[in-house]
Protein backbone atom coordinates (compact mmCIF):
# COMPACT_ATOMS: atom_id res chain seq x y z
CA UNK A 1 0.00 0.00 0.00
CA UNK A 2 1.06 3.70 -0.99
CA UNK A 3 2.46 5.87 1.92
CA UNK A 4 -0.44 8.20 0.98
CA UNK A 5 -2.73 5.50 1.15
CA UNK A 6 -1.87 4.86 4.42
CA UNK A 7 -2.04 8.71 5.80
CA UNK A 8 -5.77 8.64 4.09
CA UNK A 9 -6.60 5.88 6.82
CA UNK A 10 -5.72 7.69 9.68
CA UNK A 11 -8.04 10.63 10.90
CA UNK A 12 -5.73 13.73 11.76
CA UNK A 13 -7.49 14.88 15.31
CA UNK A 14 -9.11 18.44 15.80
CA UNK A 15 -7.16 21.49 17.43
CA UNK A 16 -8.27 21.49 20.80
CA UNK A 17 -10.49 24.34 22.11
CA UNK A 18 -10.44 23.55 25.78
CA UNK A 19 -7.56 23.23 28.58
CA UNK A 20 -5.79 19.70 28.34
CA UNK A 21 -6.31 17.62 31.39
CA UNK A 22 -3.24 16.18 33.75
CA UNK A 23 -3.24 12.40 33.75
CA UNK A 24 -4.24 11.24 37.18
CA UNK A 25 -1.43 9.91 40.21
CA UNK A 26 -1.88 6.73 39.28
CA UNK A 27 -0.95 6.78 35.56
CA UNK A 28 1.45 9.27 36.44
CA UNK A 29 3.20 6.47 38.59
CA UNK A 30 2.73 3.24 36.52
CA UNK A 31 4.34 5.61 33.00
CA UNK A 32 7.56 6.68 35.63
CA UNK A 33 7.69 2.61 36.62
CA UNK A 34 7.75 1.53 33.07
CA UNK A 35 9.98 4.71 31.51
CA UNK A 36 12.54 3.81 34.26
CA UNK A 37 12.22 0.02 33.87
CA UNK A 38 12.58 0.58 29.57
CA UNK A 39 15.55 2.94 29.98
CA UNK A 40 17.68 1.00 32.48
CA UNK A 41 17.17 -2.65 30.92
CA UNK A 42 17.57 -0.70 27.06
CA UNK A 43 20.65 1.02 28.58
CA UNK A 44 22.16 -2.16 29.61
CA UNK A 45 21.23 -4.52 26.99
CA UNK A 46 22.17 -2.17 23.92
CA UNK A 47 25.49 -1.25 25.71
CA UNK A 48 26.85 -3.32 22.82
CA UNK A 49 25.11 -1.42 20.47
CA UNK A 50 26.31 1.56 21.99
CA UNK A 51 29.45 1.02 21.32
CA UNK A 52 29.71 -0.21 17.71
CA UNK A 53 27.85 3.44 17.03
CA UNK A 54 30.08 5.06 19.04
CA UNK A 55 33.29 3.26 17.14
CA UNK A 56 31.03 3.75 13.60
CA UNK A 57 30.61 7.66 14.64
CA UNK A 58 34.43 8.09 15.63
CA UNK A 59 35.87 6.54 12.33
CA UNK A 60 33.64 8.33 10.17
CA UNK A 61 34.31 11.96 10.86
CA UNK A 62 36.09 14.18 13.79
CA UNK A 63 34.48 15.28 16.87
CA UNK A 64 32.05 14.18 19.65
CA UNK A 65 30.11 10.94 19.78
CA UNK A 66 26.87 12.97 21.48
CA UNK A 67 25.31 15.49 19.89
CA UNK A 68 23.33 17.96 22.94
CA UNK A 69 21.25 20.53 22.21
CA UNK A 70 18.58 22.29 24.26
CA UNK A 71 14.95 21.36 24.10
CA UNK A 72 11.80 22.59 25.40
CA UNK A 73 9.84 20.00 28.01
CA UNK A 74 6.56 20.06 30.27
CA UNK A 75 5.46 22.78 31.47
CA UNK A 76 8.14 24.71 28.51
CA UNK A 77 11.18 23.59 31.05
CA UNK A 78 13.56 23.63 28.91
CA UNK A 79 16.30 20.42 29.01
CA UNK A 80 19.56 19.53 27.35
CA UNK A 81 18.68 16.35 24.66
CA UNK A 82 21.17 13.69 23.63
CA UNK A 83 21.93 12.04 20.33
CA UNK A 84 24.87 9.96 18.58
CA UNK A 85 25.96 12.95 16.37
CA UNK A 86 24.97 12.56 12.49
CA UNK A 87 26.34 15.53 11.04
CA UNK A 88 29.74 17.29 10.69
CA UNK A 89 30.99 19.44 13.69
CA UNK A 90 30.97 22.42 11.16
CA UNK A 91 27.52 21.76 10.40
CA UNK A 92 25.14 25.03 9.90
CA UNK A 93 22.29 25.25 12.57
CA UNK A 94 20.60 27.81 10.47
CA UNK A 95 20.06 25.84 7.27
CA UNK A 96 17.24 23.80 9.60
CA UNK A 97 16.25 27.03 11.47
CA UNK A 98 14.56 28.50 8.54
CA UNK A 99 13.26 25.33 7.17
CA UNK A 100 11.43 24.11 9.93
CA UNK A 101 10.34 27.82 11.35
CA UNK A 102 9.04 28.23 7.48
CA UNK A 103 6.20 25.46 8.55
CA UNK A 104 5.11 27.21 11.73
CA UNK A 105 2.97 30.16 11.77
CA UNK A 106 0.07 32.13 10.09
CA UNK A 107 2.29 32.03 6.69
CA UNK A 108 3.91 28.30 7.15
CA UNK A 109 4.68 26.11 4.17
CA UNK A 110 2.88 23.65 5.06
CA UNK A 111 2.08 21.43 2.09
CA UNK A 112 2.39 17.79 2.75
CA UNK A 113 6.15 16.17 1.51
CA UNK A 114 8.28 14.07 2.76
CA UNK A 115 11.46 14.22 5.70
CA UNK A 116 9.46 17.16 7.06
CA UNK A 117 11.84 17.86 9.77
CA UNK A 118 15.10 16.78 8.13
CA UNK A 119 15.99 18.30 4.51
CA UNK A 120 15.82 15.74 2.01
CA UNK A 121 19.10 16.58 0.50
CA UNK A 122 21.23 17.25 3.50
CA UNK A 123 25.10 17.49 2.74
CA UNK A 124 25.23 18.22 6.63
CA UNK A 125 24.79 14.42 7.30
CA UNK A 126 27.60 12.12 7.58
CA UNK A 127 27.22 8.27 5.88
CA UNK A 128 27.21 6.99 8.96
CA UNK A 129 24.87 9.66 10.68
CA UNK A 130 22.47 8.80 7.50
CA UNK A 131 22.55 5.09 8.66
CA UNK A 132 22.00 6.10 12.24
CA UNK A 133 19.18 7.79 11.22
CA UNK A 134 17.08 5.70 8.62
CA UNK A 135 17.29 2.88 11.33
CA UNK A 136 16.29 5.69 14.55
CA UNK A 137 19.69 4.80 16.01
CA UNK A 138 20.43 7.91 16.89
CA UNK A 139 17.56 8.44 19.28
CA UNK A 140 18.87 5.85 21.66
CA UNK A 141 21.05 7.80 24.31
CA UNK A 142 17.68 9.57 24.62
CA UNK A 143 17.07 6.99 27.26
CA UNK A 144 19.18 8.60 29.73
CA UNK A 145 16.78 11.61 29.69
CA UNK A 146 14.24 9.51 30.28
CA UNK A 147 16.03 8.02 32.96
CA UNK A 148 16.50 11.14 34.14
CA UNK A 149 12.77 11.86 34.24
CA UNK A 150 13.06 14.85 31.56
CA UNK A 151 11.42 13.07 28.67
CA UNK A 152 9.21 9.74 28.77
CA UNK A 153 9.23 6.46 26.86
CA UNK A 154 6.09 7.94 24.95
CA UNK A 155 5.05 11.59 24.35
CA UNK A 156 5.32 14.77 21.86
CA UNK A 157 8.39 15.42 19.83
CA UNK A 158 10.20 17.45 21.99
CA UNK A 159 11.06 20.67 20.03
CA UNK A 160 13.48 23.31 19.67
CA UNK A 161 13.33 26.68 21.42
CA UNK A 162 13.34 28.57 18.05
CA UNK A 163 9.77 26.89 16.88
CA UNK A 164 8.32 27.84 20.32
CA UNK A 165 9.10 31.73 19.51
CA UNK A 166 6.72 30.76 16.65
CA UNK A 167 4.21 29.15 18.45
CA UNK A 168 0.39 30.27 18.45
CA UNK A 169 -1.07 29.72 21.68
CA UNK A 170 -2.94 26.33 20.72
CA UNK A 171 0.03 24.77 19.95
CA UNK A 172 1.47 25.20 23.46
CA UNK A 173 -0.98 22.55 24.77
CA UNK A 174 1.56 20.17 23.96
CA UNK A 175 3.60 20.45 26.53
CA UNK A 176 0.65 18.89 28.88
CA UNK A 177 3.08 16.25 29.17
CA UNK A 178 6.81 14.75 28.68
CA UNK A 179 8.11 14.96 25.51
CA UNK A 180 8.52 11.32 24.24
CA UNK A 181 11.16 9.07 22.02
CA UNK A 182 8.07 7.94 20.33
CA UNK A 183 4.49 9.33 20.07
CA UNK A 184 1.17 9.46 18.54
CA UNK A 185 2.86 11.36 15.40
CA UNK A 186 5.59 9.00 15.18
CA UNK A 187 3.59 6.36 14.20
CA UNK A 188 1.15 8.06 12.38
CA UNK A 189 2.91 8.90 9.33
CA UNK A 190 6.19 10.57 10.84
CA UNK A 191 7.70 12.78 8.16
CA UNK A 192 5.08 12.65 5.55
CA UNK A 193 2.35 14.75 7.99
CA UNK A 194 2.73 18.48 7.80
CA UNK A 195 3.73 20.71 11.38
CA UNK A 196 0.46 21.86 12.12
CA UNK A 197 -0.52 17.75 11.66
CA UNK A 198 2.13 16.55 14.26
CA UNK A 199 1.05 19.16 16.03
CA UNK A 200 -2.85 18.48 16.46
CA UNK A 201 -1.31 14.80 17.24
CA UNK A 202 0.73 15.70 20.14
CA UNK A 203 -1.96 17.13 21.81
CA UNK A 204 -4.18 14.69 21.03
CA UNK A 205 -2.10 12.32 22.79
CA UNK A 206 -2.22 14.53 26.01
CA UNK A 207 -5.61 15.03 26.17
CA UNK A 208 -6.31 11.17 26.24
CA UNK A 209 -3.02 9.86 27.73
CA UNK A 210 -2.76 6.60 29.18
CA UNK A 211 -0.99 3.74 30.13
CA UNK A 212 -2.65 1.11 27.98
CA UNK A 213 -1.86 3.72 24.93
CA UNK A 214 1.66 4.16 25.45
CA UNK A 215 2.36 0.11 25.31
CA UNK A 216 0.79 0.25 22.28
CA UNK A 217 2.25 3.06 20.55
CA UNK A 218 4.96 1.27 21.50
CA UNK A 219 4.71 -1.61 19.69
CA UNK A 220 3.71 0.24 16.74
CA UNK A 221 6.74 2.36 17.14
CA UNK A 222 8.97 -1.15 16.29
CA UNK A 223 6.65 -1.91 13.50
CA UNK A 224 7.10 1.68 11.71
CA UNK A 225 11.53 1.39 12.54
CA UNK A 226 11.77 -2.30 11.44
CA UNK A 227 9.62 -1.02 8.00
CA UNK A 228 11.49 2.42 7.90
CA UNK A 229 8.71 4.14 7.21
CA UNK A 230 8.70 7.92 7.21
CA UNK A 231 12.62 8.13 7.67
CA UNK A 232 14.87 10.41 6.89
Amino acid sequence: MEAHQLLAEIPIPEAPAEPLPRAGRATLVARRVLDVTVAVLGLLLLAPVFAACALAIRWDSRGPVLFRQRRVGRDMRPFTILKFRTMRVDADPARHRDYVCSMIGPDAQNERHGNLFKLAVDDRVTPVGRFLRQWSLDELPQLWNVLRGEMSLVGPRPVIPYEVERYPDWYLRRFAVKPGLTGLWQVSGRNERTYEEMVRFDVEYAESQSLWRDLRILLMTVVVVLLRRGVA
